[in-house]
């Protein structure tokens, strides 16, 4: 059991009362949350040509979203870290309930952007509060497979979420993706209002103390990699489905079941990634972005055959998915103290390059085309292994 699950637990002997239900509830709310977050790269082209916008000026929705989670999620997860939990995630639901319901009524970009920017700012607050919670909920004895059920979410919403949203979509629009987002998390809102139990109160926790790691040279190393290797990911990934529609002139309808396959492939990639991790992360995050510029350029070149495409999204998505937990484990043991906020800070840091991501790989289809943006993302890879020998001289200079 981790540290934070044993001081999450510790005031629990047992599990609450329905607190496994509570955990389940969690998870699915999860999906949402994640599916709320990703689920433009599948509607990207159709909500393009309905708000006649170019389709750069539309990823831009991506970059609005990443960057927001990047600014305020330290900030307002540690804020109301200390806050009742039942009320928290009720009132998160509510919230995304509320802003998916906006995008879905939406009549031009700027009220997409405000529904946009509201759930960006609820994100960082559920993740960096549901584990602890969850681990809680669970019981001592439990709160380790608690943790892990929620963070099944995130792999639950690459794989079918997203696919699944964007099949929707383009049955009866993108809006309706938006209805039925906004109708699960109303629903997750009022469930985990009668299901959950109201749990202990965390403690208030400094700030001050914790945000020390940031001097730490070899911490902030591995950040400014985790920004380099998601701004490679998302620099193509936020364009995906107009990479098939386009390029490899794959079907509208058909480009759903493509993304499902792209996330099937990224639940082995999941499982590889927490092996391969082991006790190099560094090491397994420079191989896997290795993998991913070798996928994401054979993409481009694969366009013309359905089944060479095929094998080429299959390396790249594995690569892909497996770089979730490879740099979240990386970051946080770089961590001397405060692995919670370690973990906070990656995942800003990894919105940092999804929003980054987003602008080059428009600025790339702008200037030079679509068939390009697989290589400037494979490029992007590349700088984050060339960062490699830098990252562990600092580990090696900590270490003396």
């Amino acid at each position: 059991m981790s540290s934070t699950s044993r001081a999450a637990s510790a005031g629990y002997p047992t599990a609450p009362a329905n607190g496994a239900l509570a955990v389940l509830l969690l998870a699915i709310s999860a999906f949402v949350i994640v599916t709320t977050e990703f689920i433009i790269v599948g509607l990207l082209p159709s909500m393009a040509r309905d708000l006649g916008m170019s389709i750069a000026s539309a990823g831009r929705l991506v970059t609005l979203f990443a960057f927001t989670v990047m600014l305020f999620g330290p900030l307002l997860t540690g804020l109301v870290s200390h806050f009742d939990r039942k009320k928290l995630f009720v009132a998160l639901l509510f919230l995304f309930a509320f802003s998916n319901a906006l995008v879905a009524i939406a009549s031009n970009v700027w009220i997409v952007a405000i529904g946009r920017v509201l759930p960006a700012l609820a994100l960082p607050v559920f993740w960096g509060t549901s584990s602890e919670t969850a681990a809680q909920l669970a019981g001592p004895e439990r709160s380790g497979r608690a943790v892990s059920n929620v963070y099944m979410g995130i792999a639950a919403a690459m794989v079918f979420g997203i696919p699944v949203g964007t099949l929707v979509g383009n049955a009866v629009g993108w809006r309706g993706t938006f209805w039925i987002l906004a109708a699960l998390s109303l629903a997750m809102a009022l469930l985990l209002l009668l299901v959950m139990p109201v749990l202990q109160k965390p403690a208030r926790l400094e700030l001050g103390h914790q945000m020390r790691i940031l001097r730490n040279p070899m911490f902030l190393g591995n950040l400014v990699l985790s920004v380099v290797v998601f701004t490679a990911m998302f620099t193509s990934y936020t364009y995906l489905a107009d990479l098939l529609e386009r390029l490899a002139h794959i079907p509208t309808e058909a480009v759903g079941w493509w993304l499902m396959g792209f996330g099937v492939v990224g639940l082995a990639g999941n499982w590889l990634g927490g092996h391969l991790v082991g006790t190099h992360p560094l090491r397994a995050t420079l191989i896997a972005a290795v993998v991913l510029a070798v996928g994401m350029a054979a993409t481009t070149l694969a366009v013309g055959n359905a089944f060479e495409l095929a094998i080429a999204l299959g390396v790249w998505g594995l690569a892909n998915t497996a770089l979730y937990p490879i740099c979240q484990v990386r970051v946080m043991r770089a961590a001397a103290h405060s692995q919670a906020l370690a973990g906070t800070l990656n995942v800003s840091m990894a919105n940092a390059g999804i929003g980054l991501g987003a602008i080059i790989g428009g600025m790339t289809i702008e200037k030079l085309g679509i068939g390009q943006i697989g290589y400037v993302a494979a490029a992007m890879a590349i700088v984050a292994v060339l960062l490699g020998p830098l990252i562990a001289r600092l580990s090696n200079d900590q270490s003396d």
